[in-house]
């Protein structure tokens, strides 16, 4: 079952949280009815609890003080900005049993804490996060109790400072979890499921907390993933991996915290940036876990994110992820595969959605924007305060238009060249002078940078001074945290909202504005109620959401005179083109919401856990068994044993250069030693062509070989190849072959591999990235223009693709083997890639309920033989081998796994009683 058929993109703007929440409903009854165990719980991990803790306890030491009189607290500086945070040590009177602890909603990041909070009405969530600096407040009169609350204790706390992680104790610790099992957000809506949300503390040493975010986080990946390199935003030399240490304890930290507290059936989110390397960790310790990453942060070019120094060790980390989501859209997941190519990694591309194969585990890549919660914010727009701020603020600049920005000063948020273009829009609009204003608000960000408030100082003041005048005065700058009503006052008042990032993943600004001009009480000239004022927004095409959002003036914020010229046409744009793109961007914004985000991600991730899916998930082949059965069926009077192997990334490695990939000695050997048992059947069903076969094994005299995927077979102790093909129309080889030609001239390092039965384009030696972007516009071409016509497939391998036989494929030949030997009482078939998943399909031979089979002949006997009659097998189901070499959640048929080839060989030697590569046995 493929959950992606249909992605999260503009056309599903009817979508509807009912029909998801049915769909997920249908989902997890189809799993239960599989048997396959789902929890009922989501488990989302992210860098910060949603809630902030302070600890009250009676100081009895303080760091400050040595004769036990509490030092002032610190003076807050002139500039209003909060006072330095202070170390104490905090202990507890010893009568007192337990610490009060005072639990409150930390703000920030209001959408995805929304869309969480929306999945509690079907779903038991549990937040997994870092408590963040822990404050003390030290009261003159504590209690014991350690039930939480969202306000300070009835006694006044004398000061509130920081303590130190490692200076609060295990009892206090417990009391903490305690007050958290206990915490309701008042805040949250009504019905959305209130008390099923869990939160579950990560404790890190203060060295280690601060490292990991306001180090590595902040200094190295942001700025990468907003295209930005360290040195570019650093004030001094700045090493880009000077604080990895600490990410990388944080992220264990995170992962062993998940592995205690989860449950069989649990799904795990994981949230952004911070925990890239969360995945990988927690797969280690909870092999089966389904576990999606979601990245809210833009993600940067392979040419941007190889200049990372741990670039492996971050993509690795993500690849431990069943599912890779995406803020951006879908060309931006496809980004995301190409340093995955520049990794030597597989990489593929499905029908639905894009794919990763990373250990022979398929990760899948999706894109899915959060929205606002769009009720929300329309109930805080009609706020009583708003109405007074909106009518002040138009009688201000009353006879002028209102262009709005709202930015956190940050080098990537776009203001400096927001500014520019405004500037470029009086140059080139001369009219606009002294009829439109700019009013641009910037947030503080979380790291100052005076330089920059500087340079936007010094730009609004030139602004001003060249086309302002002692009553028009062009561009108004706020560097201030505006309240909430007037904010909301400022979106609904705006004639335009001009929102221009250089790169940002979510903004939510975008989305209010529009809510707010369509829900914004205007008086027309009469005095009567107009409703909305439909102002257009001009959009950067960096942001995730500007595809969702395509009625928008969409432009590139470094092309100045673009922006200056969308700014112009969306100032007189006609009321009737107003209304006609707020209408559809308020259908977005209301449909698309932070709710259905959210109920869209649990989805994918239970496509994630179908009966396939936990199918794939193999053991380690057990060597006892295979040693039991192979002895069961070589006792006096037994039946044949049947040895069904693949060759490359089986018998030998993958290799860059196909013609090197020749067999080790210890191949060699195991081949031979089980061949000249007589009731051993060994054959080699490859790929290769049979010339390759007769170089480097054809001296095996009782081995039989199959060459080309069964388009050829050399049965045991003959020289002759039957050519199973010859019966086919083949015609379609020249066409394949002026197709491939044609890329072969477009790409370097390509090339053809003609066979009598199939055709093979390789590009291992091309450019990873270019080499598969051909192979998708090939690949594309052959589906659409030659399958339908021809009796052909086309199969996308590891660097390669191959046109073969419809009818032709490993699996008919190991079906006729099979046939040729039903006395066969031990299978052992190996292979390594989707071309031998054909070979394990064929040997589901016991449906559920059954112990015998009997066997029709399959095509690959009548194509040469004719018609021929059914045969009992003895072949019992204890006694199939099917292994996969790869990684043991690999997508596969197989009932077992190895890791590499030459555990295949090892195990072939072992039946044998023969010595293992270096002389070690088992």
């Amino acid at each position: 079952m493929d959950s992606f058929s249909e992605p999260y993109t503009r056309r599903g703007d009817d979508i509807s949280l009912p029909t998801i929440r049915a769909d997920i409903a249908a989902l997890e009854a189809q799993h239960k009815a599989s048997g396959i165990p789902l929890s009922g719980r989501v488990i989302h991990v992210c860098h910060y609890l949603p809630v902030t803790a302070t600890l009250h306890a009676r100081s009895s030491t303080t760091t400050t003080e040595s004769n036990g009189v509490l030092s002032p607290p610190p003076t807050p500086p002139a500039d209003g900005s909060p006072p330095p945070k202070v170390d104490v040590k905090i202990d507890l009177d010893p009568e007192v049993e337990e610490a009060k602890w005072t639990i409150a909603p930390r703000y920030g990041h209001a959408a995805m804490i929304s869309g969480i909070q929306s999945l509690s009405a079907t779903h038991e969530q549990l937040i997994v996060g870092w408590t963040g600096d822990i404050l003390s407040a030290a009261s003159s009169s504590p209690t014991s109790s350690s039930t939480p609350s969202s306000a300070p204790p009835s006694s006044q706390p004398i000061t509130t400072e920081h303590v130190k992680a490692d200076g609060i104790s295990t009892k206090d610790r417990e009391a903490m979890e305690k007050a958290l099992g206990a915490y309701q957000n008042q805040d949250s809506e009504e019905g959305e499921g209130k008390g099923r949300i869990g939160y579950v503390p990560v404790w890190l040493d203060d060295k280690v907390a601060h490292g990991h975010y306001d180090g590595y986080c902040k200094q190295t990946l942001w700025p990468l993933f907003h295209y930005l390199l360290w040195q570019d935003v650093a004030t001094e030399y700045a090493s880009a991996d000077a604080h990895y240490p600490y990410y990388e304890s944080a992220n264990a930290a995170f992962a062993r915290r998940i592995a205690e507290v989860y449950q069989p059936g649990d799904l795990i989110w994981v949230h952004d940036y911070h925990l890239l390397l969360l995945p990988r960790l927690v797969r280690e310790a909870v092999p089966d876990a389904v576990l999606g990453l979601f990245v809210h942060t833009p993600f940067p070019s392979s040419e941007i994110f190889r200049c990372l120094p741990r670039r492996k060790e971050i993509l690795d980390g993500m690849l431990g992820a069943n599912l890779i989501c995406f803020q951006l859209t879908r060309v931006l997941a496809d980004i995301f595969l190409l340093p995955a190519l520049r990794l030597h990694l597989r990489a593929r591309m499905r029908p639905a959605c894009p794919s990763i194969d990373c250990e022979g585990r398929a990760v899948s890549v999706m894109h899915c924007p959060v929205g606002v919660d769009a009720v929300r914010v329309g109930r805080d727009v009609q706020r009583p305060g708003i109405k007074d701020k909106l009518e002040a603020l138009r009688q201000l600049y009353e006879g002028k238009k209102i262009v709005v920005g709202r930015d956190k000063l940050d080098v990537v948020k776009g203001v400096l060249q927001k500014l520019r273009a405004f500037e470029k829009l009086l140059q080139d609009y001369p009219e606009w002078i002294g009829k439109v204003v700019m009013i641009q608000v910037t947030s503080p960000a979380l790291t100052d940078s005076p330089k920059l408030e500087r340079v936007v100082s010094e730009l609004v003041a030139h602004i001003n001074g060249e086309y302002g005048s002692l009553d028009f005065i062009p561009v108004h700058h706020y560097h201030q945290t505006l309240k909430k009503d007037e904010f909301y006052a400022l979106l609904s008042v705006a004639d335009l909202a001009v929102i221009t990032p250089l790169r940002d993943g979510m903004n939510t600004t975008s989305m209010e504005f529009v809510i707010a001009q369509n829900n914004a009480s205007f008086s027309d000239a009469e005095g009567k109620d107009a409703g909305g004022k439909h102002s257009p927004l001009v959009l950067s095409e960096f942001m995730g959401i500007s595809k969702n959002m395509e009625d928008a003036l969409l432009v590139n914020p470094w092309n100045l005179g673009d922006v200056a010229a969308a700014i112009n046409t969306g100032l007189l744009m006609s009321p009737a083109e107003k209304a006609r793109r707020q209408a559809n961007l308020y259908k977005v914004v209301t449909t698309h919401t932070s709710h259905t985000w959210a109920a869209v991600l649990v989805k994918a991730l239970l496509g994630q856990v179908d009966g396939q899916g936990q199918a794939r998930s193999t053991p380690y082949i057990e060597r006892g068994e295979l040693v039991r059965w192979y002895a069961h069926a070589g006792r006096e009077g037994g039946g044949k044993r049947l040895f069904l192997l693949d060759y490359d990334g089986t018998l030998a490695p993958i290799v860059k250069t196909p013609s090197m990939a020749v067999p080790s000695p210890s191949t060699l050997e195991a081949l031979e030693r089980l061949s000249a048992d007589p009731r051993n059947v060994v054959y080699i069903i490859s790929g290769r062509d049979g010339a390759f076969l007769e170089q480097h094994l054809g001296h095996l005299r009782n081995v039989g070989f199959s060459a080309e995927h069964g388009g050829f077979v050399r049965e045991r102790g003959s020289a002759e190849w039957v050519n199973f093909t010859e019966n086919l129309d083949m015609e379609w080889m020249g066409e394949v072959l002026e197709i491939f030609k044609y890329y072969t001239e477009r790409t370097a390092g390509s090339h053809i591999e003609m066979k009598k039965s199939s055709v093979t384009w390789h590009y291992r030696g091309s450019d990873p990235e270019w080499g598969l972007f051909q192979c998708r516009q090939c690949q594309d071409l052959l589906e659409n223009n030659l399958v339908n016509k021809r009796p052909i497939e086309v199969l996308v391998g590891k660097k390669n693709l191959e046109v073969r036989p419809i009818a032709v494929n490993k699996g008919e030949i190991v079906k006729r083997i099979l046939y040729k030997n039903p006395d066969a009482e031990f299978i052992f078939c190996a292979g390594d890639d989707k071309t031998d998943e054909d070979m394990f399909r064929s040997l589901l031979l016991f449906p559920p309920g059954t112990t015998e089979v009997v066997m029709p002949a399959p095509m690959s006997v009548t194509l040469v033989e004719g018609d021929a009659p059914p045969v009992k097998l003895a072949i019992r189901s204890e006694a199939v081998f099917t292994t996969a070499v790869g990684h043991s959640s690999k997508r596969t048929l197989a009932s077992w796994h190895v890791t590499a080839p030459q555990e295949v060989v090892d195990h072939m030697l072992d039946l044998v009683g023969g010595s293992r590569e270096g002389g070690a046995k088992l």
